[in-house]
């Protein structure tokens, strides 16, 4: 799609390609803070050429709508938990997957561990000028082993049952375990004790209904994923060294970003 930028006021302005924040912008060498989110080291994972082009020439990517639908789903599971949250008692939903000594966890800055944009979970990485960031969902407590327990909300619309073993092993699905594994590291560096299994809460929109009818139905399901924390390190480390550099790192042989650029450039 091709997308056009407007300011604040929704006004069409001109669309330069280069970020306006000179903080969003990383000098290779600099000794100042800057902050790496989740969905950075993300895009380093996937293409370490976009990440570069990104954060240290200060490229900016084309706009994408907001995807509103998914907002309301977690927007509304959050209150839903918040409530379960206030009175310390188990969620609905807790009885069915034998977690009924599970309660959301209650603490100041859940708030601000939850603004993905301004805050979110933050942690310096070991002594240098990098801070690792990330807004979760939900993080719930295991009051038997006093255990934090990372919870991310998943949208979807499939025909296809949801299932723990197919839903974790689609390739459409990597991303969402390098957040979860992301978030994992996080608060275990921030010092909190963690428990060995995180959960996806997957609700899923019923494509077999007989209509609309002004609703739409959803299921519920926990997935459990056993999150691994123990490569995380080595890669925020080359991340660090990639953002050092002064040569533009290769490209993931298999970008879509990369390759149409490639091709855009014969042509001009």
């Amino acid at each position: 799609m091709v997308s056009l930028k407007r300011n604040s006021k929704l006004e069409l302005v001109e669309a330069t390609g280069r970020r306006s924040r000179e903080t969003s912008i990383y000098k290779p060498g600099q000794t100042e803070d800057f902050k790496i989110s989740r969905g950075k080291f993300s895009t380093f994972i996937t293409c370490p050429r976009c990440f570069y082009l990104d954060r240290v020439v200060g490229l900016a990517e084309p706009g994408l709508p907001g995807w509103t639908l998914n907002e309301t789903t977690d927007l509304l599971l959050k209150k839903e938990f918040d409530q379960c949250r206030e009175q310390q008692i188990p969620h609905r939903l807790f009885s069915q997957y034998g977690l009924d000594h599970v309660v959301p966890f209650q603490h100041e800055s859940m708030d601000d561990w939850r603004d993905s944009l301004r805050k979110g979970l933050m942690w310096r990485y070991k002594d240098s000028n990098i801070i690792l960031s990330g807004g979760v969902d939900d993080i719930w407590f295991d009051t038997n082993k006093e255990e934090l327990i990372l919870v991310d909300y998943k949208s979807q619309a499939s025909n296809n049952p949801v299932e723990t073993e197919s839903y974790l092993n689609s390739p459409y699905h990597e991303g969402y375990k390098i957040q979860m594994d992301f978030y994992n590291y996080l608060l275990t560096n921030m010092g909190f004790k963690t428990s060995d299994t995180s959960y996806f809460l997957v609700v899923n929109a019923n494509r077999n209904a007989d209509g609309f009818m002004g609703k739409m139905e959803f299921s519920e399901t926990l997935i459990p994923y056993q999150h691994d924390i123990s490569w995380i390190d080595e890669q925020v480390q080359l991340m660090i060294e990639c953002m050092n550099g002064n040569e533009l790192p290769h490209s993931h042989i298999s970008c879509e970003n990369c390759a149409y650029a490639n091709q855009r450039n014969k042509y001009e």
